[in-house]
C-alpha cells in the first residue's frame, strides 16, 4: 500500500458541489504562524513559569485563546515540521525523525507533498519562511522554495541553526555571508535578530494582499548564545552549576541567565510582529498563532536547565520523549475583532490540525485523507468543534517510540527498534497527569484499542521500519 503523503486540494467541480471556498482577496485574512524551537510548555509565564519574563506572548494570550493541550507533531525537530506543513500525523508523515544529508541538510520531503504554504499560495498568498527549514536541502526537492514558499530566509540545515551566530544563511537559493560571526559565543550579527528583521521587512512589503508569514525561530535551541543586552537582564540572578561544555556546544560562562535571555529575546521579537502588524492597520484583518515544536531541552552538556525553570511543568520527558513532556507545547492565537480577549481552552488538538484550520481561515478546502481537523471553532467560539478521535505519534528516534492518546487515556509503547511488538504503557491523564502508574493491566480493553489504532494508522514506509526485512542468505 502506497504511502498517502500529504493532504491536497479538492479539484473545482468538487468544491462546486460545497459552500463557496474561494474568498475575494480583499477578505482573505493574513496568517503568522510562529514556532519557538525547543520551547518547553511551561517556559512562558502564561503558563507558569515563574523565572523567565515573557510578556509580550503573556499579553498576546491575554489578547487572544490559550490552548492547554496542543500537542507538536513529534519529539524532535524534523519530523515535527513534517507534521506541521503537511497535516498528516506520524503514522502517515513521509519524515519520522531527524536524518541529515550532507554535506547540508535534512532528507528532503518530495516533490509531490503538498504543504500548506503551497494550499495558500494557490489563493493567492504571498508566502514566506523566515528561520529553520530542515525539510530538505538548499535545490533539492524538499527546499523551501519548491515546497511553496516564495521567500525563504534563514537556516535550511539544522545542525547548522546550532550556532546562532553563524558565517552565513541562505536567502532563497544565495548564501548571505555575514562579517563577523565566527562560532564562537558572540559575533556581529545575531541570526535571530535578522530573521526577525527580514520578517518584519515582509509584512511590510506585503501589507496590501494578503500573505502567509512562517516564521520557525531557531532559538531558545542549543547553543546558549545572546547578545549582552538582553543577557543583563539576568545576569547574577542565579548561580550556575558547573559546566565545561559538550556535544559540540561551547561553554557558557552564565548558561541559566543565557538561556532565559533567549527566551525573553524571542518573546521581544514577538512582540515586534505584533506592533507592526498593528501599525500598519492589519491587526484585525491577521491571525497570529504561536507554538513549539517539541518539549525542552534535555542536554544539561549544553548548559540548558530544564529542570532548574521546570521547563515542561507537571509533565514526564523532555525533548525525545513520547510522554507528555516531549510533545505538549503552548500555543497561543490572536486574531482581534474574531478571537475574545482572555480565553482559555482544554481542546486536545496537535500540529497535524494546523494545516485544515489555516486552509479554512483562507477559505481553501482540503481532501479528507489530511488527519487533522480545524480548530477554527474553537478559535472563534463559534459553531461546533469536532473533537478527535484519538491522537498518534510513531516516533522513530530515541530508540523507537509509539503513543496514542485516546480521550483522557495515554498508550505509550518504548524500544521499538528492539521491540517492535513490546508492551503498552498505559496512564490516565486525567488521573496522573504526570504519567507515573501504568494502569494496562487493569484496562486490557484499552490497550487492545491502542494497539489497533496503531497497526490501523500506520502507513508503510521505506524510510521507516521497526521491523527489518530479512537479509538474503549467501548462497
Amino acid at each position: 500500500m502506497k504511502l498517502k503523503l500529504a493532504c491536497v486540494v479538492v479539484v473545482p467541480f468538487l468544491l462546486a458541489m460545497a459552500r463557496p471556498a474561494f474568498l475575494p482577496a480583499a477578505e482573505k485574512p493574513n496568517i503568522i504562524y510562529i514556532l519557538a524551537d525547543d520551547l518547553g510548555y511551561a517556559e512562558v509565564g502564561c503558563y507558569g513559569q515563574k523565572k523567565i519574563r515573557t510578556p509580550r506572548l503573556d499579553r498576546m494570550a491575554a489578547e487572544g485563546i490559550r490552548f492547554t493541550q496542543h500537542y507538536s507533531g513529534a519529539p524532535v525537530c524534523a519530523p515535527s515540521r513534517c507534521v506541521l506543513m503537511t497535516g498528516m500525523h506520524l503514522g502517515h508523515a513521509f519524515i519520522r525523525n531527524n536524518r541529515e544529508v550532507r554535506p547540508e541538510g535534512q532528507h528532503p520531503i518530495p516533490d509531490e507533498t503538498v504543504t500548506i504554504a503551497e494550499i495558500l499560495k494557490k489563493q493567492g498568498y504571498a508566502t514566506a519562511a523566515m528561520g529553520k527549514w530542515g525539510l530538505g536541502p538548499p535545490g533539492s526537492e524538499g527546499d523551501p522554495n519548491k515546497q511553496g514558499f516564495d521567500h525563504f530566509f534563514g537556516y535550511n540545515c539544522q545542525r547548522h541553526a546550532h550556532n546562532h551566530y553563524p558565517r552565513y544563511l541562505w536567502r532563497n537559493d544565495k548564501k548571505v555571508m555575514l562579517e563577523g560571526n565566527d562560532r564562537g559565543l558572540t559575533g556581529k550579527q545575531f541570526s535571530h535578530d535578522l530573521l526577525t528583521d527580514e520578517a518584519l521587512w515582509f509584512i511590510r512589503e506585503n501589507k496590501d494582499r494578503p500573505f502567509f508569514l512562517y516564521v520557525p525561530y531557531a532559538i531558545p535551541h542549543l547553543a546558549i548564545q545572546v547578545p549582552e543586552d538582553s543577557l543583563a537582564e539576568y545576569k547574577g540572578q542565579w548561580p550556575d552549576p558547573p559546566y565545561k561544555g559538550g556535544h559540540g556546544y561551547l561553554p557558557h560562562p552564565a548558561p541559566r541567565a543565557g538561556y532565559a535571555a533567549m527566551v525573553t529575546r524571542m518573546d521581544r521579537d514577538v512582540g515586534r510582529i505584533l506592533d507592526l502588524v498593528k501599525e500598519l492597520g492589519l491587526d484585525e484583518k491577521t491571525l497570529v498563532i504561536f507554538s513549539s515544536d517539541n518539549g525542552p531541552t534535555y542536554d544539561r552538556l549544553g548548559g540548558s536547565d530544564s529542570e532548574f525553570f521546570e521547563s515542561a511543568g507537571p509533565f514526564r520527558g523532555l525533548k525525545g520523549s513520547a510522554y507528555e513532556g516531549g510533545i505538549r507545547v503552548p500555543m497561543i492565537a490572536r486574531w482581534p475583532g474574531k478571537i475574545k480577549p482572555g480565553r482559555v481552552t482544554d481542546h486536545i488538538s496537535a500540529f497535524w490540525d494546523v494545516l485544515p484550520t489555516l486552509a479554512e481561515v483562507a477559505g481553501a478546502k482540503i481532501t479528507p485523507k489530511c488527519d487533522g481537523i480545524s480548530f477554527l471553532p474553537t478559535l472563534l467560539g463559534t459553531g461546533k468543534q469536532k473533537p478527535h478521535e484519538f491522537l498518534l505519534w510513531e516516533f522513530h528516534g530515541y530508540g523507537g517510540q509509539q503513543a496514542v492518546r485516546l480521550g483522557d487515556w495515554k498508550g505509550i509503547r518504548l524500544n521499538c527498534r528492539k521491540n517492535p511488538d513490546g508492551p503498552i504503557k498505559l496512564y490516565s491523564l486525567k488521573n496522573d497527569i504526570g504519567e507515573q502508574n501504568d494502569v494496562a493491566a487493569e484496562h486490557p480493553e484499552i490497550v487492545e484499542k491502542i494497539e489497533r489504532l496503531l497497526q490501523r494508522e500506520h502507513g508503510d514506509s521505506e524510510l521507516w521500519s521497526f521491523r527489518r526485512k530479512p537479509r538474503p542468505k549467501r548462497r
